[in-house]
Parts: C-alpha cells; structure tokens; sequence
C-alpha cells in the first residue's frame, strides 16, 4: 500500500548556509524540514576546509545570512576576512539563536535520492540503510564542496600523510618542520602557503597555471567600522541584493576603462588595488569582463604589481598568467603569497612547461627532471563546481533517470534551481545559476523555493513539473551571455567556473553571467507570474 504521508515536507542534504537558510525559510512556510550532512558539524565549507589560512574571501559584513535584523546586530566579527574557526562560531550562532538544531541530522551520508512516480514522493537513503521519504527534495551541498582527486600514477605507495586539501585532518597536523608538497595553486595555495611556509622545513607548490591574484588587505574589525556597518545594515543588505555580484559594492556605471584617459585609469586601478577585495574589478570599470583590451590593460596592471614582490626573475616569470584574460579563471585574495617565494624553504615548480609528475614514490613525487621527498603531500586539486556534488549521489528522476547521465554532456538546468524530468526537486546555487557573493545567492534562491511551496501548499497541488522548453531557453540564454565575456575562455587553462578541470568531462557553461542582480529579478519575475517555468498538477499522474 502507497505511503500516505512523507517522514517530512522538505528533505535537504548539506547543513551550510544553504541548510540553515532552508531551515528559516522553510519553517517560514510552514513546512516540516530535515537537513542531513555527512559531516560532524554544520558549517559546510567551514566544516571540511580547515587548512591553515582557510577563510572567507568575501568581507564578513556581507558574508553572511540577513533574515534576521537582530542576527546581524548581534554577531560582532574580529577581522574583514574570517578565518574558518570564526565562520564555523558563526554558523554555530546562527543556529543556536534559531533553533535550528532540531531540523539537523549529522554524521548521515545520504547516498540517493528516487522519485517515487506511484506516490510523487522522494525515497531518501542514507549509506547506513535508513530510509525517508518527503514531497520535497533540495540539494543545499553547495557550489564548490566535491573535491577533484587527482590520478597521479602509483598514488598509493607515498608512506606518508596525502590528502586533498579540503580534508585536511580534524585532529590537526603537524607539519612543523616537515617537507610539504601542494599540488595545486589556486585560492587553497594562495592562502595556505604564507602559513605553512612560516614553520615547515621547506615547501614545494606544483603549479599548472599560474593566477591573477589580488590584495585582500587584511584587517581588525574596530569599534567605528563595526558601528558604521550596524548602522547602515539595511543599505548595505539592499546593496548586496542590486550589485552584479551579490556584493555591496559601488557600480561604475558608466565608466569603461576603454574610454578613460591613461593616467586616469592608473589612477583609479591604484586606488582601488590599495583597498583590496573584488571592490578591484567591480568599482573600477564597467568593461573590463567583456572588452578584451581594456581587460589586458588590467591584467597587466595585476601582474606588475604581483611581480614587483618577487625577488627571483625566473619564480616571477613561472607566476606570471599566460595565455588567458584576467578572470577567465577566478582570482584569489592575496594574504602575502607572492612574498612568500623570496623564502629560502619555498620552491616553485611548472608541471605544465617545465617539468610534468611523472609519478607518486614511496618517498615523495618524480617529475620528469627531478625526484622530491616529503614528508606530506597536500591535494590543492579543486572541486568539481555546481555538480560534483549532486552527482555523488545516485538522484534519479522520471523513468529512473540519473542526474549524472542527464548531465552527461550539458549541465542544464532552470536557473540553478529546477531541472526538467525531475518533479519537486530543488536546487540551491545549481548549474547556470551566478557566481556571486554565495549568501546572498542562497537566500534568494531560499526564498524562491519556499514561495514555490508555499504555492503548492496552499494551492493543494501534489507536483511541480519544471518545463522542458523553459530549461532549454535558460541554457541558450546562459551560454549566449557567456559568450558575450571573456570568461568563455576559461576552457583554454582549466577553469572550474567550466568544469574546464575534469578530465571525463568537456568544458561547459557553469555559470549565468547576466548579473546576479538580474537573476534575482527573474525570480522574483517569475514567482508573480506563478512559476511560468513549470508545470503544477494536483494529483500524481
């Protein structure tokens, strides 16, 4: 006999602000929820990431949830860029104050997810072999979060500690006086070289691609700035929600660096560089993403400024970005990297030109020039972004279709949110939804899937059916924008905002460039129109 009612309403897996955020939204609506997370704590990125170094690359006054007027008076940050242990209190805060730890089931690693077409629910099972049912399926498991292993040959015979960054180990590491490999040089490196480099014996960064790389300019939270932030939280929240990039940033509208004098425009590329943050890309010029000169012209000014505090002309030649616009690939925030190569423990190597892995040895790593020991070797390998982590887990839809093979050569969805043939599941930050200030992203989509519910409930409607013609305009429409900028060259160096940096997978469009701000509208477009972009029925069909 069909089950009548589901264990829950709404199902989530992943209990980082995308879980919390779902958990307020969803008991908004009115509607039981249960958040599962493998992990031992809530926190999601804050949780696996604990690399030395780890933190926010997004001021913390902005990085954050803002459902709550008094949450956001309450909390009192330390710094612009949080470590992870301040991000985790945070999250911890968040749910403590909310009560939110009820809705959360930890160390429960859900391994599918079946749409049930005899009673239009979703059978969810865990890798222990329970099981649950609910009307509403969300992956909340987050934009960057399945790691990319890599394939070196014979991986398995180094004796000693290997692990990909985002698992560094819970119970610490010591790597004080020790040698240590990263593979890798993205923003993990970027952060966690100036720290281990400080206290190990020496530390070799293999890298595939050099980075543009910009100042984060650290500092204290004081008394002033935290009472000028309080102050204007409703702007400031407001700003965030309008800005292209989910961030409360000033827009140069307007003003392109194509059509600004020289001296202007090193002018105001100085001004900004001293200030740090993506406040560089986003307050300078209105076309530095979409006109390639005036991109190159600030692309050089990056990369003078990064050469000119590296002592070594061959280490400054080795990071120096060829080959591709400034960010085709996503810049990281600077803490004292580049510095950091004047270190005589600190040793660069080019396994792209110079001298590729050749293999794993029981002692360390061999190139084609050159046999290294260590003592721990760390994977900065990367993630595979928007879907890695849905297609960890076995989600079938209509007629027993699995994601992952819905996805095989394109990553389609509506708005990061629906995909076609699978009724009542939810996204949040799914493929071809923006890259942008990730909180801010999460409450809008949070608040778009609960007024979808919230529909559904009152309206007594069993099923929500997202459109195939709508998922096919939302890819056409997302890959012409990506055309339209130069981060469609991101396949040319291995970009993870195309999946350019899986090597089972052909590059492909990520991410919906038409402004965060825009894709905000649409949402909010489509739910006064009542969700055009499906179709809701009454009864299981």
């Amino acid at each position: 006999m069909a089950q009548k009612q589901p264990d829950y309403d709404v199902i989530a897996v992943g209990a980082g602000f995308a879980g919390l955020g779902l958990i307020h939204y969803m008991r908004e609506a009115g509607l039981s929820v249960r958040v599962f997370d493998k992990a031992t704590d809530i926190g999601g990125t804050w949780t696996w990431n604990r690399y030395p170094g780890a933190a926010s690359d997004s001021e913390c006054y902005y990085y954050c949830l803002s459902f709550s007027k008094e949450l956001l008076q309450e909390w009192r940050w330390s710094v612009r860029y949080p470590g992870w242990e301040e991000n985790l209190s945070y999250m911890h805060f968040v749910a403590d104050r909310c009560d939110m730890w009820p809705h959360i089931q930890l160390n429960t690693e859900i391994v599918s997810a079946d749409f049930q077409e005899d009673t239009g629910f979703w059978l969810i099972k865990s890798a222990d072999g329970d099981e649950f049912t609910c009307k509403y399926f969300t992956s909340a498991m987050g934009m960057i979060s399945q790691p990319v292993i890599p394939d070196f040959r014979n991986m398995d015979k180094f004796q000693g500690p290997c692990f990909h960054s985002s698992r560094w180990p819970h119970e610490g590491l010591d790597y004080a006086g020790k040698r240590v490999a990263i593979i890798g040089s993205g923003a993990t490196t970027v952060q966690m070289l100036p720290v281990v480099a400080q206290t190990a014996e020496s530390v070799t960064v293999f890298q595939r691609t050099a980075n543009f790389v910009m100042p984060a300019v650290q500092k204290e939270m004081t008394s002033d700035w935290e009472k000028e932030i309080k102050d204007n939280y409703d702007e400031i929240i407001s700003k965030r929600r309008n800005h292209v990039f989910g961030m409360p940033f000033d827009s140069p509208v307007g003003r392109d660096l194509a059509d600004t004098p020289a001296d202007e425009v090193q002018a105001i590329l100085e001004e900004h560089w001293s200030r740090g943050s993506f406040r560089f890309v986003f307050e300078t010029f209105d076309d530095l993403l979409t006109n390639a000169e005036s991109n190159r012209i600030a692309g050089d000014f990056v990369i003078r400024k990064m050469l000119e505090k590296v002592r070594d002309p061959d280490v400054a030649d080795m990071l120096t970005p060829k080959g591709y616009p400034f960010f085709a690939k996503r810049p990281p925030l600077d803490h004292g990297y580049h510095e950091t190569f004047n270190r005589e423990n600190v040793n660069l190597v080019d396994i792209k030109d110079r001298e590729p892995i050749v293999e794993f040895t029981s002692t360390g790593i061999r190139t084609t020039q050159n046999d290294y020991d260590f003592d721990i070797i760390v994977l900065a390998t990367g993630f595979q972004a928007y879907t890695g982590a849905q297609e960890s887990l076995a989600i079938r839809g209509r007629n027993g279709l699995l994601l992952k093979d819905k996805w095989e050569e394109v990553s389609a969805s509506i708005m990061g949110v629906f995909v076609a043939e699978f009724p009542n599941l939810f996204m949040v930050t799914g493929p071809q939804a923006p890259f942008a200030n990730l909180p801010t992203s999460i409450e809008q989509n949070a608040m778009y899937i609960a007024d979808c519910l919230k529909k559904m409930e009152g309206e007594g409607l069993a099923i929500c059916e997202p459109k195939q013609s709508a998922e096919d305009a939302w890819v056409a429409e997302t890959a012409a924008i990506h055309e339209q900028t130069l981060m469609a060259q991101g396949d040319k160096v291995n970009s993870w905002m195309m999946g350019a940096n899986l090597k089972d997978k052909k590059p492909r469009v990520l991410i919906y460039f038409g402004g965060a701000n825009v894709y905000y509208d649409r949402m909010r477009e489509s739910v006064e129109a009542g969700f055009p972009e499906v179709q809701f029925e009454q009864q299981v069909s």
